[in-house]
């Protein structure tokens, strides 16, 4: 009888141990492997954002300490894969249609190996330039922007 007490008792035992026993590995495997991938970081450079991308702009223009501005857009830009891009942007600030339709930008991007990055662009119009950090995603088909000195966020996706 205590022989098929045992018996019972390892039948449903023995499939817990072997889930408790795979989640031990993969949890064991999970931090070497992101430890491995900042060993060797990723290999991006300015061509790794080569040509047209399709952005959605979204957050809030901070103009003075006490006065912020919604801001909705967005933008067609063209990285050259040299370092120099172009773009056409429609925004909407305050949910005010802009005087001109489109607004043109020019201006320079640096890519880090680590697929950071930062750039600085002109629009047409405006006496400073908007400068940006970003991230290259999904191996140069997405970036991901934060405009400096706002509460902006932009999604590039890369036109196909």
């Amino acid at each position: 009888m205590q022989n098929k007490l045992i018996s019972k008792i390892l039948m449903v035992a023995t499939p817990i141990a072997g889930v408790f026993g795979a989640l031990a590995l993969m949890e064991s495997a999970t931090p070497q492997s992101v430890a491995q991938k900042l060993q060797s970081p990723p290999n991006c450079s300015a061509r790794t954002i080569t040509g047209d991308y399709a952005y959605t702009i979204e957050g809030t223009l901070l103009i003075a300490p006490t006065v912020t501005l919604p801001i909705h857009g967005i933008s067609l830009a063209h990285y050259d894969g040299k370092g120099n891009k172009t773009q056409l942007d429609h925004g909407v600030v305050n949910g005010q249609e802009p005087q001109e339709k489109w607004t043109l930008g020019s201006g320079t991007y640096t890519v880090n190996e680590d697929c950071t990055g930062w750039q600085e662009v002109f629009v047409n119009g405006s006496p400073d330039p908007i400068r940006s950090h970003f991230i290259i995603d999904k191996s140069g088909r997405e970036i991901r922007e934060v405009i400096d000195a706002n509460a902006v966020t932009a999604i590039g996706a890369k036109v196909e």
